[in-house]
């Protein structure tokens, strides 16, 4: 072939190449949903959607200049149908990039389906340990905290500023509970001390009346997990059965999470929780995003919306990186797991690792100001670890949080 001949192909090759490019990025980059629609966990899943829709419409939907489509599935809050919907919208839709599920359930018995399809997920809800411990997912990244890491200072603050001693819990029967519920003894008892009882409660129970009934009154102070409808009606009980203003609450975000307040009203006020964020948080970027996001919604953001919305961050700072591409899906993930925030309505946030991020614990108490109850900011962590003070291999010999914590064979420290 003449050296003219040979040069006509190169740049044939890179005209067809660059217009492939071009051809992809005029290409809508298809983001799969995953969240509850419908079941007892369609309030959250709900705000979850609007976290991620008021991202999307404050870009025109658009990320490094890539048109988005959003496909939403409802997992109706069920393990076997969130894996079924992942399996729908990366073989049938042909998604580049999932943002969910919500519950910890439903990211575990999705797990190993990602790991296969080789998908880059952000998980905006779920807060499953193990993902980012010791079965860390490689195709995950994790946009709000480990279980632990959100309650592991709780138990610090009630142990050492509440001067709590003997503490009851009462959470959800299911993974979120059991590690809420581990995570907050593990350091409680760690500082002087002691978890008297565990009370269980069934995932869709309504009335609570059986459960709260048994608390002891001789404890401290209660520790409770629930979410959605769950947690409204067990605060509305808690007041009901005369506990509030007999035993202090303590509580995970889910509880008192700001897309309930407006229902729960004075029921709410007094309670402690800890959370990775608080519509309160006193700073410019926090003050913009509840002002549009509650002039468009009619509710502060809370825990489920502002977790969709961060994912969304994540998302468009690795976009850039990659300069809008998405068909080499590990550069993708790389990206995803370089990402740094520099600011976001929680504050600053990076990935460690494990694909989890390193951020600010906020201790937040229920309380009326005006005509609206917020999460008032009382203590912050900074820069908090899903490890807390401990070495993280030593941290990861141990087992996973679990319903039958402390295990025998959990390691002292």
């Amino acid at each position: 072939m003449s050296s003219g001949l040979k040069f006509a192909g190169v740049i044939l090759a890179l005209l067809f190449g660059t217009f492939a490019t071009a051809v992809a990025q005029e290409q809508a980059l298809k983001i799969g949903f995953l969240t509850p629609k419908s079941g007892p966990l369609a309030g959250p899943g709900k705000q979850m959607e609007d976290g991620v829709r008021y991202f999307l419409n404050e870009r025109n939907n658009i990320l490094a200049g890539r048109k988005i489509e959003l496909i939403v599935a409802d997992t109706a809050g069920q393990p076997a149908m969130a894996r079924s919907k992942a399996q729908e919208l990366v073989e049938r839709d042909q998604v580049q990039v999932i943002i969910g599920p919500l519950a910890t359930t439903e990211l575990l018995a999705i797990d190993d389906y990602i790991k296969e399809a080789k998908v880059p997920l952000i998980s905006p809800s779920a807060l499953a340990e193990d993902v980012t411990q010791r079965n860390v997912n490689p195709w995950l990244l994790r946009a709000t905290a480990s279980t632990g890491q959100i309650v592991h200072p709780l138990g610090d603050y009630a142990a050492n500023a509440g001067k709590y001693k003997r503490v009851a819990t009462i959470t959800t029967d299911w993974a979120y509970g059991y590690e809420a519920a581990a995570g907050f003894q593990r350091v409680f008892e760690d500082n002087g001390g002691k978890v008297v009882q565990k009370i269980w409660v069934p995932l869709k129970v309504s009335d609570f009346a059986a459960y709260i009934t048994q608390i002891k009154l001789d404890a401290d102070a209660v520790f409770a997990s629930f979410s959605g409808a769950s947690a409204t009606g067990f605060i509305r009980q808690y007041r009901e059965y005369g506990l509030k203003g007999r035993l202090p609450l303590l509580a995970t975000q889910s509880t008192v999470d700001e897309s309930l307040l407006k229902d729960m009203g004075d029921d709410a006020i007094g309670v402690t929780s800890s959370g990775i964020y608080s519509a309160a948080i006193d700073t410019p970027t926090n003050k913009a995003y509840v002002a549009g996001f509650s002039k468009a919604f009619g509710v502060d953001p809370g825990f489920y919306s502002t977790g969709a919305y961060v994912a969304g961050l994540f998302l468009e700072q690795a976009l850039k990186t990659t300069q809008g591409k998405t068909e080499d899906k590990p550069a993708l993930m790389k990206a995803l797991r370089g990402a740094k925030l520099a600011d976001s309505p929680r504050g600053p946030l990076a990935i460690d690792e494990y694909g989890n991020p390193l951020c600010d614990i906020y201790i937040r108490k229920a309380e009326r100001v005006g005509d609206r109850i917020q999460n008032t900011t009382v203590k912050v962590y900074k820069d908090q670890s899903q490890f807390w003070t401990f070495d993280p291999k030593e941290f990861l010999a141990n087992p996973v949080y679990s319903r039958d914590f402390p295990a025998s064979r959990f390691l002292q420290q």
